[in-house]
């Protein structure tokens, strides 16, 4: 765990240059805009430890699959996420010596994200190893109104010095993907072109042939005395020279401006012109405009999703964080974009889709974010669902049955490993389980019709044939399976896995049957070739005989079939020396050994609390949790809603900071390679359900909040069908608003209050 963040209640804070953490800074203080993001990589030459990073949204390449071994079905390829153009740089020359951070001498170094705002800004002094001494502040956004333009303020004051220098601002398409197989480069040049008006570089992917273009414009103010300009190119590389004197004791300033466009969302033959006209405009709009703009685009989100907490700093600032990077991952403003488990943040994963969008992270849009937001997420998949099932055909499964995959980019399957790729079937769930969540939520009925049954009943179909029939039990059985924890792999009826099963077999038969003699059913039912009742006789069987593994002596659900013949060990036994056990165990060891990576059994009991006593789940809670070692980033947050709502204050606490300052701490010593940004959306989570104690419950809102002793309170706000409602939770009492101009009511500790347009209640709590 770092603990070199200053704690703040809106900016992450960094005083003090220390190039060990650099790469863990380049994440925790990156930027983005649904567009594009950008890693909070220096502006200047930097030869120290860094991982350059910009990427562009949907543009992805498949990496050849490398394995020594071949199997039916394995994927083809792992899809990256690519690093695109660098297009910050800007490199300074003084009298021909290299401005270089790596070999300089740098104090009063200071770097702060502001998440209210939404910019990055640094300042040092640095001196270089020739004894000249320079002042810099620079300030930076990707812009959440121009969302194609990055822009950049960079001030630099000569301190003891006059003299000639050179400074490059440049564009460079050059760039490698730190994880890419035999140091492979993915992009070949298509175009470019360097003049003082507008300067840029085209380039696409290999096989995928996506194009990008990125266009820079810039100028230069202040105590600049220019004695030429000048282009030079070489293969995806484009920069300008300019070269002048400074003057010791005054500042210059440099704009830059550049456009990222792509092929996504323009045709190939226009990207040039579109890139032109995008970063003209930003540079006739100016830098102060430009943010002025960028601000109010933020003010207007955090007045619809920000948290307050009182009395506790670390608390606030990392809910804040996580809030930010989730608005500035995903804006749901096109459906073909999903969210990558590291967002903008980093390559590592592949920045590809996985179940975290469902199982975590679509609550988070469902509540702060208008309705089209969450159903273009849910239409994503839906409009995968050929691929899904075209995935399960590759497995031998028939009938339309559907397999979405782990890991994904066009809703094919791209995961490397053999144990997640086959295996871990129990995203399905999480998919089927997203359709309910939504139209729970929004009461978007017709969605079902639309397109929820389809997926399914194509899942449904999936499940039933991924079941057998046991003589031995007389029940079916799931076997050969990988639940949500990965320290168990290849198991035997894996119970949270079995649960989804069933859930989405039960609730697609409900769906079914409600709309009988409905037009829209009939023709969706002839259009999957659907035998009902054949195919809901055998659904119903399996719902009847289905084995759930139980423990009658212990009271608890099986996590799988061999759980209790493992040495139960808890994790406070464990040494400091073999923590995280994942980076000092043998797989062998792990595989073996009672350890839980993250929430399994208990994930289930979270989605499906209502269908268990407060006994039941502390009985599972007490003997899962103690052996539980959170070293998934997705764990922390299902035990802290767990732990409010059986009242354990402390554990919720404790499990919320660690979910919140996951990254800013960097507890699982793994930030370098990005933020956990689903793992973010999982501590809104723990917060709104864990504390706030937020259920939808046949279509109605309920709140059970607790504050936990190290608070004084907290308030957020909340959309929920097409109301805006505001709750403020102190010690003594809760106070809810109704912020629209319809009624609604909510109940609040089990009791039904009516809230009239722009009405408010108020109990003691």
């Amino acid at each position: 765990m770092k603990d070199y963040i200053k704690h703040n209640e809106w900016s992450i804070i960094e005083e003090g240059f220390e190039p060990e953490y650099n790469c863990i800074s380049e994440s925790i203080f990156s930027l983005g805009n649904g567009m594009f993001g950008q890693r909070a990589n220096f502006e200047e030459h930097y030869s120290g430890e860094t991982l350059q990073g910009n990427y562009v949204a949907g543009v992805y390449y498949p990496d050849k699959t490398r394995v020594g071994w071949w199997k039916n079905g394995y994927p083809e390829y792992f899809a990256k996420v690519l690093n695109a153009s660098n297009w910050i740089g800007i490199n300074f020359e003084f009298e021909g010596e290299m401005f270089d951070l790596h070999t300089c001498k740098v104090s009063n170094f200071r770097r702060e994200l502001n998440m209210k705002e939404g910019w990055l800004e640094r300042s040092f002094k640095a001196e270089l190893p020739s004894g000249k001494q320079v002042k810099v502040a620079a300030k930076r956004i990707c812009s959440m109104v121009k969302t194609r333009i990055g822009a950049i303020r960079y001030e630099l004051t000569p301190l003891n010095f006059s003299g000639e220098a050179k400074i490059t601002p440049y564009v460079d398409f050059d760039v490698m993907n730190k994880d890419s197989n035999y140091d492979e480069k993915f992009w070949i040049e298509q175009e470019k072109k360097t003049a003082s008006d507008f300067s840029y570089v085209i380039a696409s992917t290999k096989k995928t042939d996506f194009w990008v273009a990125t266009a820079m414009k810039y100028n230069i103010d202040g105590a600049w005395e220019s004695t030429g300009q000048s282009f030079n190119e070489r293969d995806k590389y484009i920069e300008a020279v300019e070269t002048g004197n400074l003057t010791k004791g005054q500042s210059i300033t440099v704009f830059k401006y550049a456009a990222n466009i792509s092929s996504m969302n323009h045709g190939k033959n226009t990207l040039a012109t579109v890139a032109e006209k995008e970063v003209t405009e930003a540079f006739n709009t100016g830098f102060d405009k430009l943010l002025a703009e960028h601000v109010k685009a933020w003010a207007r989100k955090w007045e619809q999703s920000d948290i307050t907490i009182d009395g506790d700093v670390s608390s606030q600032q990392g809910i804040r964080f996580n809030i930010f990077q989730l608005n500035q991952t995903y804006t749901g403003e096109d459906e073909r974009l999903n969210i990558g488990p590291k967002g903008f943040t980093g390559e590592k994963y592949g920045g590809s889709t996985y179940w975290d969008t469902e199982a975590y992270c679509l609550p988070f849009y469902l509540a702060t974010s208008d309705k089209e937001v969450a159903r273009n997420l849910l239409l994503y998949r839906f409009k995968h669902l050929k691929k899904a099932i075209e995935n399960a055909e590759k497995l031998g499964f028939t009938n339309g049955a559907a397999l979405y995959p782990m890991v994904t980019m066009n809703g094919e399957e791209c995961h490397n490993e053999w144990e997640i790729t086959f295996e871990e079937i129990h995203r399905n769930g999480a998919i089927a389980y997203a359709i309910f969540d939504y139209i729970n939520y929004h009461d978007d009925q017709d969605y079902l019709l639309d397109y929820g049954l389809e997926v399914l009943i194509a899942i449904s179909r999936f499940w039933a044939q991924r079941v057998n029939w046991s003589d031995r039990k007389q029940q079916y059985v799931m076997l050969g399976v990988t639940g949500p924890n990965e320290y168990e792999n290849n198991v035997n009826n894996n119970w949270y896995t079995s649960k989804m099963a069933l859930w989405t077999l039960k609730y697609t038969l409900e769906g079914i049957a409600k709309n009988k003699g409905n037009k829209k059913l009939a023709s969706l039912l002839k259009k999957v070739e659907f035998d009902e009742a054949v195919e809901t006789a055998k659904w119903q069987d399996i719902l009847d005989k289905m084995y759930l593994g139980y423990d009658e002596e212990k009271g608890v659900f099986l996590q799988q079939d061999g759980f209790l013949d493992k040495e139960l060990i808890q994790t406070k036994d464990l040494a400091k020396t073999d923590r995280p056990i994942n980076q000092k165990w043998s797989w062998d060891r792990i595989l073996r050994s009672c350890f839980i990576k993250q929430a399994d059994t208990l994930q289930g009991i979270y989605l499906f609390e209502d269908e268990f006593d407060l006994e039941t789940i502390e009985r599972n809670f007490d003997f899962y949790e103690p052996m539980t070692v959170h070293e998934s980033s997705l764990s922390p947050c299902v035990h802290a809603i767990l732990a409010c709502k059986l009242g354990r204050k402390e554990k919720a606490y404790e499990m919320y900071l660690r979910t919140a300052r996951l990254d800013l701490d960097d507890y699982n010593n793994d930030t370098e390679d990005g933020c956990h940004t689903t793992s973010m959306a999982g501590t809104w989570m723990a917060f709104v359900k864990g504390f706030a104690g937020m259920r939808v419950k046949e279509g109605q809102l309920h709140f059970n909040p607790t504050v936990p002793d190290q608070w004084g309170g907290y308030s957020f706000k909340i959309k929920f069908r097409e109301r805006n409602l505001k709750i403020n939770v102190k010690k003594d009492s809760v106070n809810i608003s109704n912020e629209s101009a319809e009624p609604i009511s909510v109940y609040l500790f089990g009791k039904e209050h009516q809230l009239k347009a722009n009405g408010k209640v108020i109990i003691p709590n």
